[in-house]
């Protein structure tokens, strides 16, 4: 799964998802992308699964970017573990994704194809998206 390799601070605090995204919000690489219209935390997991979704779709024709990247560490301590004693391990890791930053981007193939492995995608994401394309 996605994770990164080396991080200056092991564990972060949880922090606040207010206000739009200002960075990934046009199309750089692709023809067609995937914007989020909604607001939450995005785990390796999901990004892998949709990635997944987009590639058996579209069947290696094309090309995909993923602009998204999980390096914010999520703790959790253990079931049945009593109060205190600290912050607990580190679980997994997420993007914090904003409204209106491009998740995911495809090249090279056609609107209709694009457009069904985006829905696809999007099946796998925990909150509202948009299809967008270079023409619109």
């Amino acid at each position: 799964m996605l994770q990164p390799k080396k991080s200056k601070y092991r564990k972060q605090f949880r922090g606040r998802m207010k206000g739009l995204s200002l960075r990934a919000t046009k199309l750089n690489f692709g023809d067609y992308g995937l914007k989020s219209q909604g607001r939450g935390w995005l785990t390796d997991q999901q990004i892998e699964a949709a990635r997944v979704a987009i590639s058996h779709y579209i069947k290696r024709a094309g090309r995909i970017w993923i602009r998204v990247f999980p390096d914010k560490p999520v703790s959790g301590k253990t079931a049945g573990a009593k109060m205190g004693g600290g912050k607990g391990d580190i679980t997994h890791y997420v993007v914090v994704v904003k409204p209106g930053r491009i998740l995911f981007e495809l090249g090279g193939i056609s609107q209709p194809i694009a457009q069904e492995a985006m829905r696809l995608a999007a099946a796998k994401l925990p909150f509202k998206t948009k299809f967008i394309s270079r023409e619109s």
